[in-house]
């Protein structure tokens, strides 16, 4: 939980760091994307400890001060969007485990697209369990014209239950030349890896009538606050011809019931550069140090050829 109330939350000034991006595409990848953090009072080395994927995987960065990232290994291939987490001593790695990268091309081009939830587990940040199944296809909604797509995991303790919020279809955004997750929804247990229930109806879905949601859903974070709970959401939507990507927030009493307060972080130029003009992706939120700053992925263009994601930082402090 984030020790600060709702208004406290909604009235801090947030700013982009002037030095974004912080983690660049590297240069076989077009992507670095979703990005997902350890703070260092969660972290057994104290260190900051930042997880994302490429086209090859995930993999892990290391940093003394949370800005300046250094990639240290692959911790799974055939995997993307990712969420760590720090429970009772042990790190539970969360991810969409997808095909082979000349696989996942192919899905993108007119072939079935085919993801499931996996988990992978470590004491160290450095040995990791085999990888093993946490989520399956279990609902009809999972599936659509364009395959079986389980993703962005992210997990919440909550009222002593393991939910385990998710992206689930897929809607093929035609100036990217690629699929977005369609709906948002979760799935319960009482144990962290095994025996999660899916709803049997998403509580996120697209709506035309909604500006940024018209499109299809993205994913969802949630985070709990003293007084309630707030979900940062990157719906995608069409605007003057063209597909977008924003970060909203939303307010929640019961982190299944969410309403709309603002735009939270939306495409924008930065000075020369276009590097979040088009699109702003997934992300995480982090507390520490009386500083709350958002880790984020953003793309420049839509074309599939010349697009390119790297990874920000938008903060506040909380006074």
């Amino acid at each position: 939980m984030f020790n600060i109330t709702f208004e406290e939350f909604n009235n801090i000034e947030f700013s982009l760091y002037k030095s974004n991006p912080i983690i660049k595409n590297p240069l076989n990848s077009f992507v670095v994307a979703d990005p997902s953090v350890l703070t260092p009072d969660v972290s057994h080395d104290k260190k900051w400890h930042l997880f994302c994927h490429t086209f090859f995987g995930v993999y892990m960065y290391n940093s003394v001060d949370g800005i300046n990232f250094v990639k240290k290994y692959r911790v799974v291939k055939h995997a993307m969007r990712p969420n760590i987490n720090y429970i009772d001593g042990k790190y539970y790695l969360f991810y969409e485990k997808t095909k082979s990268p000349i696989e996942n091309l192919i899905a993108n081009f007119g072939g079935q697209w085919k993801s499931e939830i996996y988990c992978t587990e470590s004491a160290d940040l450095k040995t990791w369990s085999e990888p093993y199944l946490v989520l399956g296809n279990t609902r009809d909604y999972e599936v659509d014209e364009n395959g079986q797509a389980l993703s962005n995991p992210f997990l919440l303790n909550i009222n002593g239950k393991n939910r385990l919020y998710y992206s689930c279809g897929q809607t093929f955004i035609k100036d990217c030349g690629f699929c977005e997750p369609r709906y948002i929804s979760f799935a319960e247990s009482d144990e962290i890896t095994k025996e999660y229930i899916a709803r049997e109806k998403p509580i996120i879905k697209p709506d035309k009538d909604i500006e940024y949601l018209n499109l299809c859903s993205g994913c969802l974070k949630v985070y709990k606050l003293k007084d309630c709970y707030i979900g940062l959401q990157n719906g995608l939507f069409e605007k003057d011809g063209k597909s977008h990507s924003a970060i909203v927030l939303l307010k929640s009493d019961d982190g299944v019931n969410f309403e709309f307060v603002k735009n939270f972080l939306v495409p924008q130029k930065c000075g020369k550069s276009n590097w979040m003009a088009q699109y702003v992706y997934a992300c995480c939120l982090t507390y520490y140090d009386n500083k709350l700053r958002l880790y984020f992925n953003a793309r420049n263009v839509s074309n599939n050829l010349l697009g390119r994601e790297s990874i920000g930082i938008f903060e506040g402090q909380v006074k």
